[in-house]
């Protein structure tokens, strides 16, 4: 028999917003996190343009004890902050500042949080500088100025392990990484690790960081990120758009709390939303699919897996968040979705691209846009997808079905899809909580 899996925190790290409040009034405002960047100019960049947490030192210390900030790297920071968010949001009393080590670890609860590429930071700046400095003194021994903390910020799992460190986490604790796919993936692999009775608690989510190594393979892709707007950021993503020429990179974090209805409601949590159901695919590279071109049929079945497991009639769903990144993609994702709800035009719900404002955070996105969901479902809006007054012309006729402003409305359910490099897809069906 299946178990109800529940929303009982969230917590966000994006380009547009750090902290739930600040994140909720930037979509509600449909303000965009995307500025220049100068370094990516210097560097000659084709596109100059990205989506960077507004954080200082101090924001981060305000969290973070200063003896472990200096051992994480970039996306380790945003999944320590966002998870920290989640975790007091869900009742827990989390303090890192007061001691976080004292007491047991939870053995109900468990972490999955991915990064699509991971601590890029320590390489560029901490690993590669002082290989080459060893190098060039012919010296034997180059790895003692690396310092001890050189591992765990470039191991794949660094990530989760944060978490699971901050939080004490003694389930399953774990990163998984697939592409842009990665922070939907984990929520999925959360879901169903609490349906197979292996946890009563999972957090789950992905991280990015926006180091300019990252995004220096994707600017030598050609028509890959946006390089016609380095003089207008805030208008260079355009999901759905005319002008869509290609996605901008970001980074930031997303975490939520997935618990057993049991569980929360024994403890007295505070539900958010409910997770009806969640399933990933791949479409083989086959059929039109590619390393960088998702296969139609494997979209289309993604979806329709989801709809159909959860028995729910397509003509209930009140919000579609896509993947949708401003590119070519972006016409065929449309199609899939049309295909896969099978309404009439008229009846297709609305569908929004939370990128649109904050860009593409590759590993971070599926939850970070999970996040804007569960929020929408709470509180009773639809954010807008800005910079798409002027239609792409291959999707025209779901025109009305986009936002270009704030709804302010009761939203029933909410399906959310990523769709990554390597051909993987993932979706998830999330349910307003009403109490039942």
């Amino acid at each position: 028999m299946r178990k109800r899996i529940v929303i009982t925190g969230v917590g966000v790290v994006a380009p547009n917003g750090v902290g739930l409040s600040n994140y909720r009034e930037a979509l509600k405002a449909g303000k965009s996190g995307i500025s220049w960047h100068e370094q990516l100019k210097t560097l000659k960049f084709a596109s100059q343009i990205g989506g960077a947490p507004p954080l200082d030192e101090d924001d981060i210390l305000k969290v973070i004890p200063q003896a472990d900030y200096h051992k994480l790297n970039e996306p380790m920071v945003y999944a320590a902050l966002a998870a920290v968010e989640c975790a007091r949001m869900s009742g827990e009393s989390i303090d890192l500042l007061k001691g976080y080590q004292s007491g047991h670890a939870d053995w109900e609860t468990g972490a999955i949080v991915g990064s699509g590429i991971g601590g890029m930071d320590t390489m560029f700046e901490e690993l590669g500088p002082t290989m080459a400095e060893a190098e060039e003194a012919e010296a034997g021994r180059g790895t003692a100025p690396m310092g001890t903390d050189i591992v765990p910020k470039v191991m794949a799992s660094s990530v989760s392990v944060t978490v699971g460190k901050f939080l004490g986490t003694g389930g399953q604790t774990t990163s998984n990484s697939s592409a842009c796919n990665t922070g939907t993936e984990a929520i999925f692999e959360a879901w169903k690790h609490m349906q197979l009775g292996f946890a009563e608690s999972m957090y789950a989510g992905g991280a990015e960081g926006t180091h300019y190594g990252i995004w220096a393979g994707f600017d030598a892709m050609r028509d890959v990120l946006c390089s016609k707007f380095n003089d207008m950021p805030e208008k260079g993503s355009q999901p759905m758009g005319a002008g869509a020429c290609g996605f901008v990179p970001s980074g930031g974090s997303g975490i939520v709390r997935l618990e057993t209805l049991e569980r929360a409601q024994k403890r007295g949590a505070n539900i958010l939303c409910e997770l009806v159901t969640a399933y990933c695919n791949s479409g083989g590279q086959r059929d039109g699919g590619t390393m960088t071109f998702p296969n139609a049929d494997g979209v289309y079945r993604c979806i329709r897996r989801v709809i159909e497991d959860s028995g729910v009639d397509p003509s209930k769903i009140s919000l579609i968040n896509g993947h949708l990144t401003s590119t070519g993609a972006d016409p065929r994702e449309v199609a899939s979705w049309i295909k896969a709800l099978g309404l009439p035009l008229d009846k297709f719900p609305l569908i929004q691209s939370t990128k649109s404002m904050i860009g593409h955070s590759l590993g971070a996105a599926g939850a970070l846009e999970s996040v804007a969901v569960i929020d929408q479902l709470v509180n009773n809006y639809v954010h807008p997808s800005i910079n798409c007054e002027e239609v792409h012309p291959l999707i025209k006729q779901i025109e009305k079905s986009i936002p270009h402003q704030r709804v302010d409305r009761q939203l029933d359910y909410v399906i959310k899809a990523s769709f990554g490099f390597g051909d993987v897809n993932g979706c998830l069906l999330f349910k307003r909580w009403d109490g039942k």
